[in-house]
């Protein structure tokens, strides 16, 4: 048997045992979002998010908000860094933080003097009055089960932001998720086969994912809460952060409500 296919299924295999070993480990209910994001299979499928779409959307951004040549930035929960990367290029001194051991390593072969990466949970308070802007892109919130944990994570951002920074955060519109109900999708990626159902449960998006790879089968799941306008500015209100704009897309056209991809905000801490 050739070298690289032992190496593969010895990975798949190891995966397996980690998926039954860790809520023993953690002695805990394990989150969707540490077993789906840590997986081989998560890159594979969102390989299409390619680095055309983060510097089109960063370009529209910087060049609206306009942060000095010295700010410093946070990209949190930044996955794999294709953002914070690029944000860095742009001349910034960038932090990227992520709950995802894997994402943060694979991160990490990116980093330099101006651009680090660490593993860190945005429920977390990371600093405070530190950061001149926070970035928090591709629907990376909402992941967690009770609504408290989001808003502690609005009132970490505040309090990790300078007097006067900016706070992006790039989310899912709701409302065109309700318009469209429950959708079921097949997709065959790198010789990988995936079936994909996304339905609206108890006030969460649910995407089911099926992986069927050489022979074995896999389970994940999504869970992102239905977070709309009121529930964002209620959040935004209690942090004592203030709406600037409210977006509907990359290109930061208005927001509408049926109609928009995105729920973008650029709020301000005063």
């Amino acid at each position: 048997m050739p070298q690289k296919w032992q190496k593969t299924i010895d990975y798949r295999l190891l995966f397996r045992v980690s998926l039954l070993l860790r809520p023993m480990i953690e002695n805990t209910q394990t989150d969707w979002f540490q077993v789906w994001f840590d997986s081989p299979y998560y890159p594979v499928l969102y390989n299409h998010r390619d680095d055309t779409e983060a510097v089109f959307f960063l370009n529209h951004l910087i060049s609206f908000i306009k942060p000095s040549a010295e700010a410093r930035v946070l990209d949190l929960a930044c996955g794999r860094g294709r953002h914070a990367i690029y944000l860095n290029k742009l001349g910034f001194d960038v932090t990227g933080v992520d709950l995802s051991p894997a994402s943060i390593e694979e991160a990490s072969k990116n980093a330099g003097d101006k651009l680090h990466f660490y593993i860190h949970d945005m429920r977390k308070l990371l600093s405070t009055n530190y950061f001149d802007c926070v970035f928090n892109l591709f629907t990376s919130f909402g992941y967690f089960r009770h609504n408290h944990e989001n808003e502690l994570v609005i009132q970490n951002v505040a309090k990790t932001l300078k007097p006067g920074g900016v706070f992006v955060i790039d989310f899912l519109n709701v409302e065109q998720i309700r318009l469209n109900g429950t959708q079921e999708e097949s997709r065959h990626v790198s010789g990988i086969d995936f079936s994909i159902r996304k339905k609206i449960v108890a006030g969460k998006i649910i995407k089911e994912i099926d992986v069927s790879d050489k022979g074995q089968n896999f389970h994940f799941e999504e869970r992102v809460s239905m977070l709309g306008k009121e529930e964002f500015e209620a959040y935004f209100e209690v942090a004592g952060l203030k709406i600037e704009h409210v977006f509907g897309n990359y290109s930061l056209q208005p927001f509408v409500a049926g109609k928009s991809d995105r729920l973008i905000y650029i709020v301000r801490k005063p």
